[in-house]
């Protein structure tokens, strides 16, 4: 039986991508189809940094969900801490970030957190204290790295498939245990004349020739991203109704045992009935 959970928000806001993300799952939650409330969304800018943060912001404020900002540019700036990413993955001011992150956030109901185009990379403090899920474009046993460096592996490995997961966020960056994961074929249709023009070439001349413009990267490109908003709400759809659970670092079935990644590929896959794929 489900139970309205509360769910946390954070992004950059960088791009339409975060905009429409939040959209999605702010609407789905709206229309009762993921038993659980947006408690609050958290952005690591502030208005006026950029417009496209800005207009995420915006949509925040309209969804009349509370919105939380501290900007860590800002932030890394009045600190005098230098670059804001060079040197250590988490520099002494990352912590002091964090924490004051923590302290705004103190008071919401924090069960589950979902990184929606965070940029930035979360301290163990964070990690420690809150439970957080991402996306990565690959499978559980997939390639790790960039989704651009995903797909370079992919074609590098003449995979005949790939996938969509959302894993546990923990302090080793995309390593986390998979939660939740969607799975698609790389095979058939015009993708078979796209890896016969690829064969020809390793996946390092074809990034100097060709990069990112090449025909089978961009159809591999497509068919993940479509399917990553999907993910989301299945995986949020699936947590609200009790398919697993996330304690102490473990995920755990309905009876609290571990169990693997939930396969939600049949739901994301029904999701994208009408829409094309390339």
């Amino acid at each position: 039986m489900s139970t309205v959970k509360s769910i946390g928000w954070f992004s950059t806001g960088r791009d339409q991508a975060a905009c429409d993300l939040l959209s999605t799952v702010y609407d789905a939650v709206r229309r009762g189809e993921i038993a659980g409330q947006l408690d609050f969304v958290f952005c690591n800018r502030e208005a006026g940094e950029a417009p496209e943060s800005d207009r995420f912001l915006a949509l925040a404020a309209g969804c009349h969900v509370p919105l939380v900002c501290l900007s860590s540019r800002r932030f890394w700036r009045e600190r005098g801490a230098g670059q804001p990413y060079a040197g250590d993955v988490t520099p002494p001011w990352r912590f002091e970030y964090d924490r004051e992150v923590l302290h705004l956030l103190d008071g919401f109901s924090q069960e589950l957190v979902v990184m929606a185009g965070y940029m930035m990379i979360t301290s163990p403090l964070l990690c420690q204290r809150l439970t957080m899920i991402n996306l990565h474009p690959a499978l559980p046993d997939g390639p790790k790295g960039t989704w651009q460096e995903v797909i370079w592996q992919l074609i590098g490995q003449r995979a005949r498939t790939s996938g969509v997961m959302m894993h546990l966020v923990t302090p080793e960056l995309d390593r986390g245990p998979a939660i939740a994961y969607c799975g698609y074929s790389l095979r058939g249709g015009e993708l078979e004349r796209m890896w016969a023009q690829a064969d020809n070439a390793p996946p390092k001349g074809l990034q100097a020739s060709q990069g990112e413009g090449l025909p089978l990267f961009q159809a591999i490109r497509q068919r993940g991203l479509s399917r990553e908003f999907p993910l989301i709400v299945s995986t949020l759809q699936a947590y609200c109704h009790g398919r697993f659970r996330i304690e102490a670092g473990r995920i755990l079935d309905e009876r609290g045992q571990p169990r693997p990644p939930v396969d939600l590929t049949a739901e994301v896959e029904a999701a994208l009935q009408g829409a094309p794929l390339p």
